[in-house]
């Protein structure tokens, strides 16, 4: 049986550059930094005091109502949702024929200690019965589904830092074997709260860049120290090709292949091998009918720490050899930190404008060449290049590893 084209007919996101899209992908072209101080008492009691978050309150996007009834996280899973929606034309689609696939690393943790800080400061009286749909994991997802009325499946994968991606894929893999027409996919993330942020720095994962917050951010330089935790979502609707053409829908780019591999090395350091994540690529691309000489471009993790960037470097260039130290690549978490389960959804909205608009994203604060990270960067200023073939990486803790390839389509 011949598989189903997929393609990604509209995107919808709010992250630390912007409460959607198109102002997004301004500040990632523009090389804006969405890293500030926080505000909150509590981030003066933790080793770091700066994060990404949104730059767009949902209380300046949803109405009081749903605010007070979803999660930080699930607020954001609908305002990026109902974005792609739009942007993709509000599709006529049998319902039955319509799925979500919306993943989150860490889910409604901040409903979770707040909700905590209640039952212990005053008492379980005032614990909010919406507490259990609040913080589970599948709650944007279960949102979003029960908005559009998805009944052909709604899922969440959990795979820390390659949910975002796993989702897509998954999604992918709904349309690509008849299981759907459309699959809203994509991910979520609201994790900055004392206590996550806490134990990251006590992982010695965050950057301490307290005086210089918007350049924490510095994936591949040799002075990083650490990663930026960030906030947001990102969503793709992703269609059956003949089903987007029919209706005449506006196609961002096609998706053609998704690996995924397991380091079976460590919960929280990369395999220094890079074998996990070069079979992920690998496998990608294979699926994908391609060859290492296809691709122009990658939008790669790069969190800005240590072992990661090093080892992504090796990973490339195990794939691509010769041509690894041609391939232009950048890591847009330089301006809007790690979004964990919401990082490789978001990382795939700018790739899909990426193949679509001819413009490749920077990777900014890149200053001090590192010796062992040696190849193009796209460093601090985008790029304009006619991008065929993209191909985006994705990497967490517990060692899952991703890898999406995207092409470019004419309508």
């Amino acid at each position: 049986m011949t598989r189903r084209r997929v393609v990604v007919t509209g995107l919808g996101a709010t992250t630390p550059l912007g409460g959607d899209v198109a102002t997004t992908w301004a500040g990632l072209l523009a090389g804006k930094s969405g890293v500030r101080s926080l505000t909150e008492d509590w981030a003066q009691t933790i080793p770091v005091t700066f994060a990404a978050r949104v730059a767009v309150e949902p209380s300046e996007q949803m109405e009081r109502v749903e605010i007070r009834r979803l999660d930080r996280s699930e607020q954001f899973g609908l305002i990026a949702s109902r974005e792609a929606w739009k942007d993709a034309g509000s599709p006529e689609v049998d319902k039955e024929r319509l799925g979500v696939v919306v993943a989150s690393g860490i889910g409604g943790v901040t409903t979770l200690l707040d909700q905590y800080d209640i039952l212990n400061n005053k008492g379980s009286r005032l614990v909010s019965p919406h507490t259990v749909p609040m913080l589970m994991p599948n709650g944007p997802a279960a949102n979003i589904g029960l908005e559009l009325q998805a009944q052909a499946g709604v899922h969440t994968p959990v795979s820390a830092c390659a949910s975002g991606a796993e989702a897509i894929g998954y999604a992918f893999d709904m349309i690509r074997n008849n299981r759907a027409d459309i699959v809203v996919s994509g991910g979520v993330e609201a994790a900055c709260h004392a206590l996550p942020m806490a134990a990251f720095a006590a992982m010695k994962a965050l950057s301490t860049r307290n005086d210089d917050p918007a350049r924490a951010s510095r994936p591949y330089d040799l002075n990083r120290d650490g990663f930026v935790l960030g906030e947001g979502a990102g969503v793709l609707l992703l269609e059956e090709y003949e089903h987007a053409r029919k209706r005449g829908a506006n196609i961002y780019a096609e998706v053609t292949g998704l690996g995924s591999s397991f380091d079976a090395y460590a919960v929280t350091k990369p395999d220094p091998e890079a074998g996990g994540a070069s079979r992920a690529i690998k496998w990608a691309l294979r699926e994908a009918k391609l060859d290492t000489k296809d691709v122009d471009y990658v939008n790669a993790h790069g969190t800005s720490t240590r072992l990661n960037d090093q080892m992504e470097t090796m990973a490339i260039k195990q794939v691509f050899g010769e041509k690894a130290k041609k391939l232009p690549l950048s890591s847009i978490k330089s301006m809007i930190g790690h979004l964990i389960g919401a990082a490789g959804a978001v990382e795939a909205v700018a790739m899909a404008l990426t193949l679509k608009l001819g413009v490749m994203p920077p990777t900014i604060n890149q200053t001090n060449f590192d010796p062992k990270c040696d190849l193009d960067y796209i460093p601090n200023c985008a790029r304009d290049k006619k991008v065929r073939t993209a191909l985006s990486t994705s990497f967490g803790f517990g060692g899952q590893n991703a890898a999406l390839v995207m092409q470019s389509i004419s309508n």
